[in-house]
């Protein structure tokens, strides 16, 4: 009688062909996606010359995107379990094509802020695409899936950078737009194509699987969003206005500050009233998926920190920088891409041998020793490079092992709120990162004989560094904590 079960729970391990299939079109769209954004970091420094803006407004380029990604992936989550997956999914593709097709046309930061934002909707496309894959790969087998998503945004992260430092060098960075416009353009056939989903539509279910004559507007929480929105905006802008010190700026801080704590606490309320909440917070609040959620937002952070502060540093006149172009930026942030990309595939297979918390842990020791060492020896383009190698191999660790915790610790009909919470959880975090850099920078600047504009010094890329590194030591506490209420909870739910 025990050997005629094994065949049978063998049988529920194994990967089907068509979720094979499923993964491999979604690992190219995050490839895409992170493609799209790596690209355009070694232009950061030429953006800010071409639209003649301070360093913490240009965190905005990266932060707006994100921003607009964090308030439409719950949105994306919930529509898709009404209208359904893929088509979902088709329609945010399509609006992301049109965010890229006219990135190479604006002129001035604010048409580049409007555009970001279109761009940004395309985020929320990965909440469903992490969604299809854990409707159709075994609940064993999902941190691979997750490992080989993870590293394809690598391997997009990698081309990104290669690609882009060749493109914005030789004709240009809005030549990174337009290289992107047939690739999108392929991947909407693709997926209209290739990726069949059997949409299961919860509220339908006693319709006979005809949308029933309900109010569906009432069930997407767009006050939340809009709450949340303004709230975030008003925090990040906040880091903004910190420059110089002056009255003005001073008071703008404060006032913004003050804007953000109200629209916060509107939006707690909102949430706790609302039927259908864009986070559910009873959901958030477990003691599981809150530490987990927070290790993503701390990734999401230190990435888009990096992808900010290194370009900048590295192509700022000596002394103050290296005085490289666009070219040697990519190279040096290579590694970092690498990495993600051998470790991404890697963490899965090592986290579904190991259980999802010591890696985890590690994780978050080696993320630390990574900017602890960006704090220490950034004054060689050498030591970046190995920093920010060690710094990768922590990050992909933790996001891999985190995102696996929360889709095993959420109810299966909660996981498309859920995912869609940790999407917007850690691209909030992303968001912080940039803005924080961005801070830092401008308010640390000096000038370089012979050399129009001023530049940050070497003070505010020790105080982004050491901020990080204190971050990361406050992770690994978390972490600790994370893995001892994983096995009193997570382990009996197996």
């Amino acid at each position: 009688m025990v050997m005629s079960k094994i065949p049978e729970d063998a049988s529920l391990d194994k990967i089907s062909k068509t979720a094979w299939k499923t993964l491999v079109i979604l690992s190219l769209l995050a490839t895409m996606v992170m493609y799209a954004e790596t690209m355009l970091v070694p232009a950061i420094p030429d953006l800010i010359k071409d639209f003649h803006i301070s360093y913490s407004i240009s965190s905005w380029i990266l932060t707006t995107y994100l921003v607009a990604g964090a308030i439409m992936t719950p949105i994306a989550g919930k529509l898709s379990d009404i209208y359904g997956k893929k088509k979902m999914l088709l329609v945010i593709i399509l609006i992301y094509a049109v965010g890229v097709s006219l990135g190479g046309f604006v002129t001035n930061i604010y048409e580049m802020l409007t555009v970001r934002v279109i761009q940004g909707i395309g985020m929320s496309m990965f909440p469903i695409a992490f969604g299809l894959i854990r409707e159709q790969f075994p609940l064993k087998k999902l941190a691979i899936g997750q490992g080989v998503i993870s590293s394809m945004f690598a391997a997009g992260a990698v081309i990104g950078l290669v690609a882009g430092g060749h493109l914005i060098q030789n004709y240009g960075w809005q030549a990174t737009f337009f290289s992107i416009i047939p690739i999108v353009l392929t991947l909407i056939v693709v997926v209209q194509r290739f990726i069949h989903v059997k949409e299961t539509h919860p509220h339908w279910k006693t319709e006979e699987q005809n949308p029933p004559t309900r109010n569906i507007k009432a069930s997407i929480d767009i006050q939340g969003a809009v709450v949340l929105a303004v709230s975030v905006t008003a925090f990040l802008l906040a880091l903004t206005f910190v420059e110089t010190g002056d009255a003005v700026s001073s008071t703008t801080m404060l006032g913004l500050t003050a804007i953000g704590i109200v629209y916060m606490i509107f939006f707690v309320i909102i949430e706790q009233r609302s039927s259908s909440p864009l986070i559910d917070l009873k959901v958030l609040l477990n003691k599981t998926i809150l530490p987990a959620n927070i290790m993503i937002m701390v990734v999401g952070m230190s990435m888009f920190m990096v992808f900010q502060t290194i370009p900048v540093l590295i192509r700022s006149p000596i002394p103050l920088g290296f005085g490289e172009d666009p070219v040697s930026t990519a190279n040096v942030q290579l590694p970092f891409a690498l990495v993600l990309l051998i470790f991404g595939p890697t963490s899965g297979f090592i986290i579904s041998k190991l259980g999802s918390t010591k890696p985890i842990i590690a994780g978050s020791i080696i993320g630390a020793a990574g900017f602890a060492s960006l704090l220490m020896y950034h004054s060689t383009e050498f030591m970046i490079s190995v920093s920010l190698a060690i710094l990768s191999t922590g990050l992909s660790l933790i996001n891999v092992g985190a995102m696996n915790v929360i889709m095993l610790a959420t109810p299966k009909q909660n996981v498309g709120v859920s995912l869609g919470m940790s999407t917007l959880i850690r691209i909030i975090g992303a968001s912080i990162g940039p803005a924080m850099a961005g801070m830092f920078m401008q308010t640390h600047k000096a000038s370089v004989p012979g050399v129009t504009g001023t530049f940050p010094t070497p003070d505010s890329y020790s105080l982004i560094f050491l901020c990080a590194l204190a971050i990361s030591l406050a992770s690994i506490g978390l972490a600790v904590f994370l893995r001892r209420s994983v096995s009193k909870t997570l382990v009996h739910t197996k």
